[in-house]
């Protein structure tokens, strides 16, 4: 089976998160599907870059749902979210994906 790259699963994580509790209107199910792809992505960071990088870019990923909502004031949701998995992603592809 293909090993998806943790830099697309972090990112799913943050814009099915965001697009889920948007859907249902349920926040938590939306924090379900964030949690879910996070333990999914750190699992493959620490695997594959070690504890010290996994705490790293599982500290990002919190920092960027933080930081999504006000940015969503002056970018407007959407773009806040997607630009924050942007982030997220090229920095997990940097730090582990491209090494896999």
């Amino acid at each position: 089976m293909a090993r998806i790259p943790s830099s697309l699963v972090a990112a799913a994580g943050l814009i099915g998160g965001y697009g889920v509790a948007r859907a249902t209107k349920r926040r938590e199910l939306g924090g379900a599907a964030l949690l879910a792809a996070g333990a999914v992505a750190a699992t493959q960071w620490k695997r594959t870059a070690g504890p010290v990088t996994a705490g790293a870019l599982s500290g990002l990923y919190v920092a960027a749902f933080a930081g999504s909502h006000p940015l969503a004031k002056k970018l407007g949701a959407w773009p806040s979210v997607l630009t924050v998995a942007g982030g997220v992603a090229v920095a997990s592809w940097a730090a582990v994906d491209r090494r896999a």
